[in-house]
């Protein structure tokens, strides 16, 4: 006997990372539902059913973007030396944002970056999500300092904060067509700055 009910007609994850797409090229405001619907396959009753409105679809659109297109931040923060940790970040990350296949730039910074006031919860959402970023990495840099790993007057905190704007600014120098090589030139201008990478 056939199962009650429609399996969804589509691949949720599939969708979802066409979604990413839509929302990193035009924006929070920019992405209207008909793009959406359109690069995701499916009708409006469908997106609601699986994914709620759009605010709801571009949260987890942005959780979506940290697991897949952010990994290496993950694997960054996992290298035995806070030098590494920030060396190995700021690489992948210019790669990341001048991939060939992706819209230069970064979903956080373009996702949020033209938000009126009638959105200015999805520009808040987004710097949360920076910011919490931004605490993993001071953390990790806290533990780097008791380690002895980084210098005892290291404030772990203004660290993360140094890799962070590093990022961002690459993320909007990206989406204005500023080359990986160039972006890569300024990683090791930076790294200088950084105990044990320059």
């Amino acid at each position: 006997m056939a199962a009650r009910g429609r399996p969804r007609g589509f691949d949720a994850d599939a969708a979802l990372d066409r979604a990413v797409e839509v929302f990193w090229r035009h924006g929070y405001e920019g992405a209207s539902l008909s793009d959406l619907t359109e690069a995701m396959g499916v009708n409006r009753p469908s997106l609601y059913a699986a994914f709620g409105d759009k605010e709801q679809l571009f949260h987890r659109a942005v959780a979506r973007y940290a697991e897949v297109d952010m990994a290496y931040a993950r694997a960054a923060l996992a290298e035995p030396t806070a030098a590494r940790v920030v060396a190995a970040f700021l690489r992948a990350n210019v790669e990341a944002l001048t991939r060939p296949d992706r819209p230069a730039g970064c979903l956080s910074i373009q996702g949020g970056l033209a938000c009126g006031r009638d959105n200015g919860q999805v520009a808040e959402f987004l710097a949360a999500s920076r910011l919490a970023g931004e605490a993993t990495f001071a953390d990790r840099f806290a533990t780097a300092v008791a380690d002895g790993d980084l210098p005892a007057g290291t404030d772990p905190a203004t660290l993360a904060r140094f890799v962070m704007a590093v990022s961002e600014g690459h993320a909007v120098h990206a989406a204005a067509g500023v080359g990986r090589a160039d972006l890569l030139a300024s990683v090791e201008f930076a790294l200088r700055a950084v105990p044990g990478a320059g």
